[in-house]
């Protein structure tokens, strides 16, 4: 293969990347406005910010999900501790705003 082989070949993958990454980016974003939604709603039946069975029933559904595509688990569970976590604090913010 050529260096010019390369750097095209390198360049479609890394457009394919771009592309991944911009879809990823616009489910979070549809995943935050659910979520936005759901504290608002647990706010107003004065709910509290977290459920950990449902977390704990989320992890365990997506570990499981994790092993069928070949990601590792450990990877999941810290992405999704991430995002939840950003989604329990906006909760939190909700309930103090109402």
């Amino acid at each position: 293969m050529t260096t010019h082989d390369t750097a095209e070949q390198l360049a479609s993958y890394r457009k394919t990347i771009d592309n991944l990454d911009s879809a990823l980016l616009h489910i979070l974003a549809e995943r935050f406005r659910c979520t936005e939604q759901v504290g608002h709603l647990k706010a107003e039946q004065a709910m509290p910010a977290t459920d950990g069975e449902r977390e704990r029933r989320q992890m365990d559904r997506l570990g499981k999900i994790a092993n069928d595509v070949g990601l590792s688990h450990h990877f999941v569970e810290s992405l999704m501790k991430l995002i939840v976590g950003a989604v329990v604090e906006r909760h939190k913010e909700i309930a103090a705003e109402k």
